[in-house]
This record gives structure tokens, C-alpha cells and sequence, in this order.
């Protein structure tokens, strides 16, 4: 598998502005979830062709340790971490091998290193006594794994294998409740209301789509909801009557 990079945000932006030029929704906005969920839909594929994964890796394996990784850290910071790890492990076998301690120093600017490294030795141990030294394709199995919640096995699922699965983090959840997608109140709520929205052949590149989207034109900061180009959107100011 090739080294994956980050998806290229200036064009995206130009896309962006392109739609918004080319385009007026004030007249007749979407109106329902259905309706919403089928625009976005469409735009996201428009701004978003190619959803290249975040996190560098080359295969299910080092995918899974950038993931676990990334809980409360940069995809950036995990990228700029990760080359020093796996050049002294990049299988199950070798990572058993490195002493727990040089994992941790290693990971340390990824934050949370005590955890993360003890969990990074014991999957990897796991993986040669119960799965041959391979990732297993099943959320049962991740998510038993040390270190590895619902959200992780998502992605290692979705982006490693090519099964459909809709990984909901914060930003994800942010998003899809500025949106008015679903009611907010948790990110397994979230999930299940998404997945009924949207087909499931394309859930494994909307997360993504989504994700790159809040970074870059929709951020909790950065827009309330009535700034950028989705959110004026599906929710057009009103304008007042002479």
C-alpha cells in the first residue's frame, strides 16, 4: 500500500468557491433531513472527489497504531510520530518485541503515551496469539482489543478493508448536528441516525468527506452555522419582506 497524504485543501477551496458563485439555494432550500442529507451528499462528492486517509500507513497494522494514536491528537502530529515507530516496528511481531518504555518515549508528543503504549504492546501480543499476527476484519475482535473503542475499529474497518462503516468522532458529530441530521445528543446516536441517511456505499468515503469539510470551511470557531458555503446552504438567511 503507498504512502497515503493529506487531501488537497486548496482545490477543495476553489471548488468551494466555484459552487457558491455557480449557485443559489435562497429560493428553495432542503428542507427535510432526506432532502439535506441528499445535498450534502452531492456537494461533499463535488468538493471532495478523492478522500485520501489522514493518517499515513501502510497497511491495516500501522493503520490501527496511527488510529489509536490520534484519540486526543493532531493527525498531523500522529503523521510527524509515527516514521520513528515503525521504522523499529511495523508488524505485530516486531512491536511485542520493543520494550514498552521505547514505545512510550516514542509516542510521547502524541499525549496520553503511558496508556497508548501499554495498549500498542499488548494488541500487538494479542495479534500473534489469537489472530496468526494479522488485523482481524471484525468489530467484535478490534474492538476487544486493548486500546481500541467502536470509533477505531471503524476506520481500521472502513479504511483498511473496505467495509462499510460510518466512524462518528466529535468534528463528525459537530457537524451533523449544525446540520440538523440528527439530535446531538451522543456520537452513537449520531451514528445510527447518519447510517440511515445516507447509502451505505457511501459512508466509508463521507466520513472522511465530512471531516475534511469541518477542518477546513466549517470549524466550531470558524463558523456558527450561518457562514460557510453548506451551512448558507441549507440554511439561507431570510430575507425580509418590503
Amino acid at each position: 500500500m503507498p504512502r497515503i497524504v493529506n487531501p488537497p485543501h486548496t482545490t477543495a477551496s476553489t471548488r468551494c468557491t466555484t459552487l457558491a458563485s455557480q449557485t443559489n439555494l435562497a429560493e428553495n432550500p432542503p428542507v427535510t433531513k432526506t432532502e439535506r442529507a441528499r445535498h450534502l451528499l452531492t456537494r461533499l462528492n463535488q468538493l471532495y472527489p478523492e478522500t485520501p486517509v489522514p493518517l499515513d500507513h501502510t497497511d491495516a497494522f500501522t493503520l490501527l497504531i496511527a488510529v489509536l494514536l490520534s484519540a486526543q491528537c493532531t493527525d498531523v502530529r500522529v503523521n510527524q510520530v509515527t516514521p520513528a515507530l515503525f521504522s523499529k516496528a511495523r508488524t505485530p511481531h516486531a512491536m511485542a518485541k520493543l520494550p514498552v518504555a521505547e514505545i512510550q518515549q516514542i509516542i510521547r508528543p502524541c499525549g496520553l503515551s503511558p496508556a497508548k503504549s501499554a495498549a500498542i504492546s499488548k494488541l500487538s501480543q494479542i495479534l500473534i496469539d489469537q489472530h496468526n499476527g494479522q488485523v482481524p476484519a471484525d468489530f467484535d475482535a478490534l474492538e476487544a482489543l486493548p486500546g481500541v473503542g467502536h470509533k477505531t475499529a471503524s476506520v481500521v474497518m472502513a479504511q483498511a478493508f473496505g467495509i462499510p462503516a460510518f466512524p462518528v468522532d466529535t468534528h463528525i458529530h459537530r457537524l451533523a448536528t449544525r446540520w440538523k441530521l440528527t439530535s446531538g445528543k451522543n456520537v452513537v446516536q449520531t451514528e445510527r441516525d447518519l447510517k440511515k441517511l445516507f447509502p451505505r456505499d457511501s459512508w466509508n468515503k463521507l466520513h472522511l468527506q465530512i471531516i475534511f469539510y469541518g477542518r477546513e470551511h466549517c470549524s466550531a470557531r470558524g463558523c456558527d452555522g450561518k457562514k460557510c458555503f453548506l451551512c448558507r446552504e441549507l440554511f439561507p438567511p431570510k430575507t425580509p419582506h418590503p
